[in-house]
């Protein structure tokens, strides 16, 4: 199945008219997304939007060949005027199946947000699912059924969609995710590949082609990163975003309650608040069996928490218990953290703080503490197969 993109962009398009953010500007030549349509064999056109019949054109197709047009938006009938020689845009009821001329297949996937996905068989039985902006099936799709060869869906939007479609098989480590309706939720160009990477995703620019059911490389998802950054700069937020797409997270809160500090419990609010309803939290700071245990992806929030738990362990806050053995039982403790992210077979992205390029502590426990922490963020890094660093909410990969 030839499955040509005409436009990968949200319902307004990139760069938006008369909008003046940096992301719009950002958006010329390349970076330009048209509002997303979908040119299935020549044969079938998945949402009618401005310029379509140019579109094709610029890619070496024509819309004459097109025997029906469905829609996906929550509306009765094309955004735009119908192209001569187009047959009229409809829309299959949900859970209905539509054959084509064409001996194509389409069903009709009910959404839990107005619009209509589909899915489209081609005669040679390769599979592709279509949703629209914002929309993730209403319910899991069911057991049993091969995966998809290839999934275009709202990935920056809706990154629980995608993560409910790995839940239920349809989409599985071989299926090519195109990101579409891309609106102003990431900037453009490489730190949009490097998040859509992460959800084993990517993004194409309007006109490509894709083979459906062809073998490509999946983007190999980073299977252990460390996230550091400064207070406030969006290092947590970005490790979220790591793991949104996945069935299935643990969310580890090293940062236990604090009785009397209302502070500190609207913090932690927040933090649970912006996570999704189906990851599971644990509350502790015994992070070497979880490595230990199968399981699904563990999110670690955050390593200075977990040290500052460690150092009181140990008496490390005291000069004379830290002379006399503390020292080298954080160390020990320290070793064995650090072997049990070398040997995980989960999904791990930890959180830590970057403490050593401030004003340097007024006593000897901070400087302590910051010396310790720099040391264990060295040690983790180094078994991690990629390092992010966060300042201004702007992630910079240091590896990987």
């Amino acid at each position: 199945m030839e499955l040509t993109l005409l436009g990968t962009g949200a319902p307004e398009g990139l760069p938006r008219p008369d909008c003046p953010c940096a992301r719009c500007a950002l958006s010329r030549g390349p970076y330009a997304r048209a509002a997303t349509a979908l040119l299935v064999d020549g044969a079938l056109l998945l949402d009618l939007t401005p310029g379509a019949a140019l579109a094709a054109a610029r890619t070496g197709h024509s819309l004459t060949g097109v025997r029906q047009v469905l829609l996906t938006h929550p509306h009765d009938g094309p955004a735009v005027e119908l192209p001569p020689g187009l047959p009229t845009a409809g829309r299959v009821p949900d859970g209905r199946e539509l054959t084509l001329i064409s001996g194509h297949t389409v069903r009709a996937v009910s959404m839990d947000a107005p619009g209509t996905g589909y899915e489209v068989i081609s005669p040679d039985g390769d599979r592709l699912l279509y949703l629209p902006p914002g929309g993730a099936p209403a319910g899991l799709p069911e057991r049993g059924r091969p995966p998809y060869d290839t999934v275009c869906v709202d990935v920056t939007g809706r990154p629980d969609a995608l993560a409910r479609l790995r839940a239920s098989g349809a989409v599985g480590p071989a299926t090519d995710v195109v990101a579409v309706h891309l609106d102003h939720d990431v900037p453009p160009g490489a730190e949009l590949d490097r998040r859509l990477a992460a959800a084993g995703a990517r993004a194409v620019p309007d006109g490509t082609t894709v083979t459906v059911g062809a073998y490509r490389t999946v983007p190999e998802v980073p299977r252990r990163t460390l996230v550091t950054g400064g207070a406030r700069s969006g290092k947590s937020l970005e490790a979220e975003r790591r793991l949104e797409s996945f069935p299935e997270v643990v969310y580890v809160a090293t940062s236990g309650t604090r009785e009397g500090d209302p502070e500190w419990a609207e913090r932690i609010g927040v933090h649970r608040d912006r996570r999704p309803g189906a990851w599971r939290t644990v509350e502790t700071t015994d992070l070497v069996p979880l490595l230990a245990e199968e399981g699904p992806a563990l999110l670690i929030d955050c390593l200075a928490l977990w040290l500052t738990d460690a150092m009181d362990r140990v008496g490390a806050w005291d000069d004379e218990r830290w002379s006399s053995g503390g020292r080298e039982a954080l160390r020990e403790r320290i070793a064995q953290l650090v072997a049990a992210v070398r040997e995980t077979r989960r999904t791990v992205v930890a959180v830590t703080n970057e403490v050593g390029a401030g004003v340097v502590p007024a006593t000897a426990s901070g400087r302590r503490f910051r010396d310790e922490l720099g040391r264990l963020n060295a040690a983790f890094g180094d078994e991690c197969e990629q390092l992010v660093l966060v300042t201004a909410g702007q992630p910079v990969v240091l590896r990987g």
